[in-house]
């Protein structure tokens, strides 16, 4: 079963406890490098059921949630509507595979998404072109953890690796810290969290 297939079956039963608190973790670590952007526009990207993202909404100006799943949209289609929520889009799209041009973005934060994609390197340098200049990338996930053994997920990441790869690719300024720690938070085990913030 493909990553998408997994997400569409799993989309309407996707905000348990456990992920609404570990979206609340993160979307509080983000807010603390969001400054000034109640005229700038962020993307949510892999935003799942824009967990993250709508707790995240009165930062910004407008906000595009997008993931390559139309069940996880369809979730978040539902809230904007039932919330009669302003300034807020939503776009079904995979990074990995299609191009895009029009889409400019000062802010993009991707919580727990990194380890999904396969070719990590790729789709940074995707983004780093959808970043407008001075624009930010937020990262938000697990720190390398060797006990985690998937075929489906990255590891984690070693902070130092990822800002190497991320500065060849042109993104400046960047600086992460381990923000998070829990139990069984990452495939049953222990874990930890980072947060990456940089710029274009």
């Amino acid at each position: 079963m493909g990553n998408t297939d997994k997400f569409e079956m799993i989309a309407n039963t996707y905000d348990t406890a456990e992920r609404i608190h570990m979206a609340k973790v993160s979307s509080d670590a983000i807010r603390d490098y969001v400054l000034d952007a109640k005229k700038k526009n962020a993307i949510d990207f892999g935003c799942g059921t824009g967990l993250v993202g709508m707790n995240l909404l009165h930062e910004f100006q407008s906000m595009l949630f997008l993931d390559t799943s139309q069940n996880m949209i369809d979730q978040i289609n539902q809230k904007i509507s039932a919330s009669h929520l302003q300034n807020v889009a939503t776009l079904c799209f995979d990074f990995e595979k299609e191009e895009i041009s029009d889409l400019r973005a000062d802010y993009i934060f991707m919580a727990q998404v990194l380890l999904h994609i396969k070719d990590v390197e790729f789709v940074l340098s995707r983004l780093f072109d959808v970043l407008k200049e001075g624009g930010h990338l937020l990262i938000v996930d697990f720190d390398k953890n060797e006990k985690v053994v998937s075929d489906l997920v990255h590891n984690g990441f070693h902070q130092e690796e990822l800002a190497e790869m991320m500065s060849k690719i042109g993104y400046k300024k960047i600086q992460s810290k381990t923000f998070y720690s829990g139990s069984k938070i990452f495939m049953g085990q222990d874990a930890s969290m980072f947060i990456l913030d940089s710029q274009k």
